[in-house]
């Protein structure tokens, strides 16, 4: 209500959360695994459901924009509160596609590969991946020679899916991923 008054209306909305935490599947404690949850796919339902009933009342349409990860695409190990919540974003960001096309209220979700951020450097993963090299180390990587991508390269797809450019698309699972799924 506050970005309405000050700003004049809601036309895109950006629901970027994530925090990690890492290890086996069977020794995460409830804590961690809620934390995440919270964070990464509540936390995202909250930011949608804030301002869908403002763009709706608009009348004039918009993007949502949800960011899940290539580990909500598949099975990615040693982050299992991680990837349940990004699978769970395909989730909310599909059915909301369904709900609000009627509105012109386009949502998508984007699903980047590792990106420099802190998140990126987590010592746990990273020593988990090194242990496990010769098993599960191939599916950390990616296709293209990028280890990690630039915030930009995720922001430049952002703002493609906020423009007219996109206006067709809704329901969509962007990948941005240096071919990390090929």
């Amino acid at each position: 209500d506050e970005g309405v008054v000050e700003l004049g209306r809601v036309d895109i909305v950006v629901a970027n959360a994530g925090i990690l935490n890492t290890g086996w599947s069977w020794e995460m404690s409830d804590e961690q695994w809620r934390e995440v949850i919270d964070v990464n796919l509540t936390g995202v339902w909250h930011t949608a459901k804030a301002a869908i009933p403002t763009m709706i009342s608009q009348g004039q349409g918009g993007s949502i924009i949800l960011t899940s990860s290539v580990a909500g695409l598949y099975g990615q190990p040693f982050t299992v509160s991680y990837t349940a919540a990004k699978h769970g974003v395909v989730g909310i960001a599909t059915c909301m596609a369904n709900e609000l096309a009627e509105y012109n209220i386009r949502v998508n979700s984007i699903h980047p590969t590792g990106v420099e951020t802190d998140m990126a450097h987590e010592p746990d993963l990273e020593a988990m991946v090194a242990s496990k090299a010769e098993t599960l180390g191939p599916v950390f990587m990616n296709s293209l020679p990028v280890r990690l991508m630039e915030p930009e390269d995720v922001s430049s797809v952002v703002a493609f899916l906020a423009s007219d450019d996109a206006k067709t698309m809704t329901g969509s699972q962007v990948r941005v991923d240096c071919g990390k799924l090929n």
